[in-house]
């Protein structure tokens, strides 16, 4: 069984507010390069500290796409997506 992606709806909010091309190559990479992985935390790191430690973050050149695992479904959330100065800020 293969590697699967669900949006957060902020997540999929976060995409449309993308330029189309940015939004093209992130989920390109999710697809292409992530779910092609039998471990999807072969690329990327956690985290740091001890609440954040369960996030993991991928970096697509400016850009982080932060994301939890669920590993009993196989399914990699993601839960936001962002400009590197801007996704670390907790949003209210």
């Amino acid at each position: 069984m293969a590697w699967t992606f669900e949006f957060d709806l902020a997540a999929e909010k976060s995409l449309r507010k993308l330029d189309p091309q940015i939004a093209k190559r992130l989920l390109r990479f999710l697809y292409e390069r992530v779910i092609a992985l039998d471990d999807p935390r072969q690329l990327g790191a956690a985290l740091q500290g001890p609440v954040l430690g369960k996030y993991w973050k991928y970096r697509v050149g400016d850009h982080r796409i932060i994301c939890r695992f669920m590993d009993q479904r196989m399914v990699v959330l993601v839960l936001h997506i962002g400009q590197r100065r801007e996704v670390y800020r907790s949003s209210s």
